[in-house]
């Protein structure tokens, strides 16, 4: 495994430039978690060249911006967990964040990366979506950088793949601010630590009336339950109409019917997941409610 160039670019356009140059032959990388396993592994051609966007200013940073929560591509997880800005606003994040891999892994793991591998049970991705995060892709036009926000779901094709071209990267992400009334929650079920593998992750947020009694507003996210990471939009539906017991009873059989569970002999069989949507749903929504009651006053 050895790649025949290693570039630090101190801008976005400077490395999407190189990224053109080498025309699919280079890579982007930041904390190369999964890039180094996937190279030893067999399940990536070593790249020519090697990118490190980490030495990009301003890549890795946290800001409040015009009522959204931005989020730096090559920010760590360990950075995410840590933020009061995303502890205050995305919660389900920062503690989606605080489970991906060991300590040595969230210290330089980024969320771009993340994102970028396309996995449909990415714990950092599972986070984001429930928050109804959006990507900024920033493309290379020849002469300059143009980059744009669209939805996070938009840049996934299937599993380990993204529809990023060989002139695109992604430069942040973003989540919009709901401080009233609103909370968020995250868990998961996995194999043992050492090997890390997610058996099943669930993120939800939830924001709710006046009266605190019903929803105003509900997204649930789940992975892996499909080739693309999940919304569990028939669930979504029911918790408009009431948040009683019954209402996340029926939530929850919405979701297991919505979903695209299957049986991987890594990590459970589809009976499996099937139970464990109804177990991490009856944390997670209970535990995203209970936030957006204690977060607010109510008229």
């Amino acid at each position: 495994m050895r790649w025949q160039a290693y570039h630090t670019p101190a801008t976005i356009d400077e490395a999407l430039a190189l990224l053109s140059r080498y025309g699919g032959a280079a890579q982007i990388v930041a904390g190369g978690t999964d890039l180094i396993l996937d190279v030893q592994q067999g399940n990536h051609p070593t790249p020519q060249a090697l990118i490190d966007v980490t030495t990009i200013h301003g890549l890795d940073t946290i800001r409040e911006e015009a009522g959204w929560v931005v989020i730096g591509a090559a920010t760590t997880h360990a950075a995410i967990e840590a933020s009061p800005l995303i502890r205050r606003y995305g919660t389900a994040l920062a503690e989606s964040c605080s489970v991906v891999g060991g300590p040595q892994v969230r210290n330089v793991a980024t969320i771009g990366g993340n994102v970028a591998h396309a996995l449909p049970a990415a714990d950092g991705t599972i986070g984001l979506l429930a928050l109804n995060a959006e990507v900024q892709v920033c493309t290379w036009n020849g002469v300059s950088v143009e980059c744009a926000w669209q939805p996070l779901l938009s840049i996934f094709v299937g599993p380990g793949k993204n529809c990023l071209a060989s002139n695109q990267m992604i430069g942040a992400f973003r989540f919009p601010i709901r401080a009233e009334r609103t909370g968020s929650a995250f868990d998961r079920i996995m194999r043992p630590q050492g090997v890390a593998l997610p058996i099943l992750g669930v993120a939800a947020q939830v924001t709710l009336d006046t009266n605190g009694e019903r929803a105003t507003a509900a997204t649930i996210a789940l992975g892996p339950a499909g080739p693309i990471p999940f919304r569990a939009t028939e669930s979504e539906k029911i918790l408009l109409n009431g948040l009683g017991e019954d209402a996340i009873e029926a939530a929850i059989v919405a979701a297991q019917q919505q979903a695209e569970l299957r049986t991987s002999k890594h990590r459970a069989s589809q009976e499996y997941r099937h139970e464990m949507v109804a177990v991490l749903l009856r944390r997670v929504l209970p535990k995203a409610i209970e936030r957006a009651k204690n977060c607010s006053s109510f008229g």
